[in-house]
């Protein structure tokens, strides 16, 4: 069999199984987007170490996440929106950045306290992200407090974040993790590193003063049952927040993304995603924990997010962005429902070879 270029495979990291089904599955994907026009931009609000602030979230449209074009995270459908030929020059980027500034001004009374910058890949590889544009940016957003970039691990870099923190940006790196366990991570979301490179990440980020990381974990993943899931998030938690340099994990339900594996198994009835009732469970189990935990679920409620029987999603989302601001378990307590009784059936029976048990 032809082996992939290293260049563009990354040879030697990951499955090769798994990349030769997921590059099938982004082929079948034929859009194209302008790259003058960011992917995103929203405002909202976010929990920091500084309490919580309003924040500008904006997701650039790069080139794309070099570990997706190799094959990628089985459940990561980002890639399909990026830009085609992998890679988007310095003016078209900081193009996006002034539609952004644009829409700031036109939907919010103030700046934005904090920023949040997300590549759908790496902002900290410089094949997606140049470094001028990086320097740039990093001027633009001198008059805030806080910024966000994302980044995987390897890309971590003292001095570039300093870029940011000589600018009086507390500077926080936003790594996808995804789970604290290494099998789970290869064999089950398809990334090629080890939690010993999290935590080099964490060492780089806070040897600068200002800066630090926010682990992004995935409830979830395919091929887990329900039941091992909220099991791998709880020790997944208190395992990143042992890591000193690392203040913060977002726990974001997985949800069924177009052109993933992910959505091939769904389809196939093989995938289910996550139950809100399992997202409280893992906020209420870790609240004792030394830093902040917070949770999103993106598409609540739909059959292609985070659900429970349909009745009671937008009750326990509520509870869940309750959590999040005032990081108090006691806020579960004021929700109920008789499919809680489906969920606990579902974490004690349902097992991995035979999943999902219910939809």
């Amino acid at each position: 069999m032809s082996q992939p270029s290293p260049e563009v495979y990354e040879e030697g990291k990951g499955m090769d199984a798994h990349n030769k089904v997921m590059r099938e599955v982004r082929s079948r994907n034929d859009a194209s987007y302008d790259p003058r026009e960011p992917t995103r931009v929203w405002l909202d609000e976010d929990n920091t170490p500084d309490w919580f602030v309003t924040s500008l979230t904006i997701i650039l449209n790069t080139g794309g996440c070099r570990w997706a074009r190799a094959g990628g995270c089985t459940m990561c459908g980002y890639v399909a929106e990026s830009v085609d030929g992998g890679s988007v020059a310095h003016e078209d980027l900081m193009a996006q950045i002034d539609a952004c500034l644009d829409h700031e001004a036109e939907n919010a009374d103030d700046p934005a306290q904090q920023i949040k910058i997300y590549t759908s890949g790496s902002f900290l590889d410089e094949r997606e992200v140049p470094a001028e544009t990086r320097q740039a940016i990093a001027e633009t957003f001198g008059d805030r407090d806080r910024i966000v970039v994302e980044s995987l691990p390897d890309f971590v870099d003292r001095e570039k974040i300093r870029e940011f923190t000589e600018q009086g940006l507390q500077t926080d790196v936003a790594i996808g993790l995804e789970t604290a366990t290494d099998r789970v991570r290869r064999d089950c979301v398809n990334k090629y590193f080890d939690f010993a490179d999290f935590e080099a990440a964490c060492a780089e980020a806070s040897a600068v003063d200002g800066g630090a990381i926010k682990a992004y974990l995935l409830m979830k993943p395919p091929f887990l049952s329900e039941g091992e899931a909220v099991e791998d998030m709880k020790r997944s938690v208190r395992r990143c927040l042992d890591v000193e340099g690392c203040h913060t994990v977002s726990m974001n339900p997985c949800n069924v993304q177009n052109y993933t594996m992910v959505e091939d198994l769904y389809h196939d009835g093989g995938y289910r995603p996550p139950w809100l009732w399992s997202v409280a469970e893992v906020l209420e189990d870790t609240a004792d924990v030394d830093g902040i935990v917070v949770s999103d679920p993106v598409g609540h409620g739909s059959d292609r997010g985070p659900h429970n029987c349909g009745d009671c999603d937008d009750r326990v989302q509520r509870a869940i962005k309750d959590f999040d601001e005032r990081q108090d378990p006691s806020v579960f307590d004021q929700v109920s429902c008789e499919c809680e009784r489906t969920w606990e059936a579902v974490v004690e029976r349902e097992r991995s070879y035979s999943l999902p048990l219910a939809r």
